[in-house]
C-alpha cells in the first residue's frame, strides 16, 4: 500500500484483497487511540463499534460482489456540525449537549454511507464554525501537522477534519466552508480542501453559520480524492478526472486585496508556484479585481455571518451564552444590532457583486491566489485577543472573497517538504466546479517542484 494512500489506491487494494475494510478501520482506530497523537483532540466522538460492524458488513458485501461502490469500506470523518442519526450534534459547543439526538443522518452523511464509506467519528471544530483558526476551549485544540512539537493552529473551522486526514485517522473528511473552513485547515496541514458551488450540495442537517454563504465540502489528500467525495456529496456520478495540461491554462492573479500583507513564506512559495506554472506554459496575468473592494464594507457590521447566525442563536445565546466561547459569542452578537434594512441592503449588494465579478473573471480559466495570507500561527501566541483577531482575519480574507461571489474553489499544498505550509487556491464563478478540479489535477504535482 502506498505511503500516503489515496481513495483510488485504497479502492484498488480493497478490490484486489490486499486489504479489507476491517483492517482499514482498525488502523484508523489505532491511530485515533494513540496517546502520543492528536486523536483525543481531533475527535469529539469515535464510533468504534459501529465502524467495525459497518466494515465487516462491507467486507461481506465485497465477497459476494455486492459492494455499493469501489470505495465501500473506506473510513471517513464527519465534522461535528452534521446530524448523525442517534447522536447529539454539538457543533463544537457545550451549549448543545442536552439537545435531543438527531432523528436522521444529514443528507450528505447519508450519501457517504450509501456509497459505502464508513463513519469513523465526529471531528472537533471551532465552536459553531465561527473562526478560521481552529481553537476550541471546550474540547481542546488539535495541533496542526507542521512543527507539532511547537504547536501551531490546525486552521478552522474544520480543524479536526484536516488533522484526521493528515494523521491517517480517516482517509477523507466532511467539512463545511462559509469563509474558508475547508480550504484554510487544508492549507495549514498540507492537504487538499474543496469549496463547491453552494447549490450543488444540500445544507439540510447541518448547524448553519450563514445560510447565504455555507457550503459543505471535502478535505482529503489529493485532488482526485476530493473529486470523488464531492461527487458523492452532490449525488452525482463519480467520473474519472481528466487533468488539464498546464500549457495554455489562462490564470488570473488578483492584485486587489488578495496579495496584501502576505507572510514572507507565503509570498515566496506563491511566487515560486507561479514561476513554475509559467515555465510549464500557463498564461498568467495579474489583474485588478475592484469588486473585491466591496467585501470589507459589506462585512463592516458583521455581514451575513453575524446577521444569520444571530437569527439562529438568539434564543440559545440568551439562556446559555455564558457557556459559549467569548470570541464566538462576540461575533454572533454583532448581528443583534443589524436592522432589516441593513440586511436587505446586504442582499442587494451581494447580488450586484456576484454579477460584476462573474463578468470580470469570465475570460480566465481560474483565479489563482494564496489560500491564506499567513502561515499557521502558534497556538500559544493567540492567547492575546488582538493577535487572535489579526491572525483570524488574515486566515479568512482570501477565502471569503470566493464565498461572497458564490464561487467554487480548491486549495492545493504549494510548499516543499520541511517548509511552512502554504496553500495555493484556484477559484472560479459558481458552476465551474468540474473545471476547477481538472485544472487542479493538472498542476498539483507540478507546483511543488
Amino acid at each position: 500500500m502506498p505511503k500516503t494512500p489515496t481513495l483510488a489506491s485504497l479502492a484498488d487494494d480493497l478490490a484486489s484483497g490486499r486489504t479489507s475494510a476491517r483492517k482499514l478501520v482498525d488502523e484508523c482506530l489505532a491511530r485515533i487511540a494513540d496517546k502520543s497523537g492528536e486523536g483525543a483532540r481531533a475527535f469529539i466522538r469515535v464510533d468504534a463499534e459501529a465502524a467495525i460492524e459497518a466494515a465487516e458488513a462491507m467486507d461481506r458485501l465485497r465477497e459476494v460482489k455486492a459492494a455499493p461502490s469501489p470505495y465501500a469500506g473506506i473510513p471517513v470523518s464527519i465534522k461535528d456540525l452534521f446530524d448523525i442519526k442517534g447522536q447529539v450534534t454539538r457543533a463544537g459547543s457545550r451549549a448543545l449537549e442536552d439537545s435531543p439526538p438527531a432523528e436522521d443522518d444529514a443528507p450528505v452523511v447519508a450519501r457517504l454511507r450509501r456509497a459505502g464509506f464508513i463513519v469513523i467519528g465526529r471531528t472537533n471544530m471551532t465552536e459553531f464554525a465561527y473562526s478560521g483558526i481552529g481553537i476550541n476551549p471546550h474540547f481542546g485544540t488539535p495541533k496542526g501537522a507542521w512543527q507539532r512539537s511547537v504547536g501551531h493552529v490546525p486552521g478552522g473551522s474544520s480543524s479536526g477534519a484536516a488533522v484526521s486526514v493528515v494523521d491517517r485517522m480517516a482517509h477523507g473528511a466532511l467539512g463545511t466552508d462559509t469563509g474558508g473552513s475547508c480550504r484554510i485547515p487544508a492549507a495549514y496541514n498540507g492537504i487538499v480542501g474543496f469549496k463547491p458551488t453552494q447549490h450543488r450540495v444540500p445544507l439540510d442537517g447541518g448547524v448553519p453559520l450563514s445560510f447565504s454563504l455555507d457550503s459543505f465540502g471535502p478535505l482529503a489528500r489529493t485532488v482526485g480524492c476530493c473529486s470523488v467525495l464531492d461527487a458523492v456529496l452532490a449525488n452525482e456520478p463519480v467520473q474519472p478526472l481528466q487533468p488539464r495540461s498546464v500549457k495554455g491554462m489562462r490564470l488570473a492573479v488578483p492584485t486587489t486585496i488578495a496579495l496584501d500583507e502576505l507572510d514572507d513564506a507565503v509570498a515566496r512559495t506563491f511566487d515560486r508556484a507561479l514561476e513554475t506554472l509559467s515555465r510549464q506554459g500557463a498564461l498568467i496575468e495579474r489583474i485588478a479585481v475592484p469588486e473585491f473592494l466591496d467585501v470589507a464594507p459589506m462585512n463592516a457590521k458583521g455581514g451575513f455571518a453575524a446577521a444569520e447566525s444571530y437569527a439562529w442563536h438568539r434564543y440559545l445565546i440568551v439562556s446559555k451564552g455564558d457557556i459559549y466561547d467569548p470570541r464566538v459569542s462576540m461575533r454572533i452578537l454583532r448581528g443583534e444590532s443589524m436592522s432589516a434594512a441593513d440586511y436587505i441592503d446586504l442582499l442587494g449588494a451581494r447580488r450586484s457583486l456576484i454579477a460584476r465579478a462573474a463578468v470580470r473573471i469570465a475570460p480566465y480559466d481560474a483565479l489563482v491566489m494564496p489560500t491564506t495570507a499567513n502561515t499557521p500561527p502558534r497556538i500559544a501566541d493567540l492567547a492575546d485577543d488582538k493577535a487572535f483577531t489579526k491572525a483570524n482575519l488574515l486566515s479568512l480574507r482570501n477565502c471569503t472573497l470566493v464565498n461572497m461571489i458564490d464561487g467554487c474553489a480548491i486549495s492545493l499544498p504549494a510548499h516543499r517538504e520541511g517548509e511552512a505550509p502554504v496553500g495555493l487556491m484556484l477559484a472560479a464563478s459558481g458552476g465551474e466546479d468540474r473545471r476547477i478540479f481538472e485544472l487542479a489535477a493538472g498542476m498539483e504535482t507540478i507546483i511543488r517542484d
